[in-house]
C-alpha cells in the first residue's frame, strides 16, 4: 500500500484497531500507525497532514 490507498489503509486501520475513535486519533500516531501496517510500503515523507485528513475520514466513513 501507499499513502494514496487511503480506502485501503482506513480499512487495515480498522481491523488492526477496532476499539480506536478514528475520529480521537492523532496524527502522529496515525502516521505511525500506517507505517507499522504489514502491507504498507511508502516514503514516511509523503504522509503529510492532507493525506493523514483523507485516510481518517476514509477511517470514520468505514465505520457508517
Amino acid at each position: 500500500m501507499k499513502w494514496i490507498d487511503t480506502l485501503d489503509i482506513a480499512i487495515a486501520l480498522r481491523a488492526a484497531h477496532p476499539d480506536i475513535d478514528a475520529a480521537a486519533v492523532r496524527f502522529t500516531d496515525l502516521h505511525d500507525w500506517v507505517q507499522q501496517l504489514p502491507d504498507f510500503d511508502d516514503d514516511p515523507k509523503r504522509g503529510g497532514e492532507k493525506v493523514l485528513e483523507a485516510i481518517q475520514q476514509a477511517w470514520i466513513d468505514e465505520l457508517d
